[in-house]
């Protein structure tokens, strides 16, 4: 089960504790149970999470792979700053 976990969210990034018991049919205290195995072993990062969509509160837990890094940002990289080699003609 935790392999099953851990491919969603390899392949869907972070989601509520909600989204991976419906993708995964999988009742909310055994998934509960899972994802607390799966931190304590550092395989996922999970924080509390509460959001307000059109005025109703959701409260729910957010995992991620701990090894998931955020892509690089799009557009133009700053420029590397020149270092002064002293030589001068």
């Amino acid at each position: 089960m935790t392999s099953d976990i851990l491919r969603f969210l390899k392949n869907n990034g972070e989601q509520l504790d909600i989204q991976i018991a419906q993708a995964l049919n999988i009742p909310m205290p055994h998934l509960q149970r899972e994802i607390a195995q799966l931190s304590q072993a550092n395989e996922i990062i999970c924080c509390n999470l509460t959001r307000f969509v059109a005025g109703k509160k959701i409260e729910g837990v957010s995992c991620r792979l701990s090894c998931d890094m955020p892509a690089a940002a799009r557009g133009r990289k700053p420029a590397g700053v020149e270092v002064d080699s002293g030589a001068r003609p």
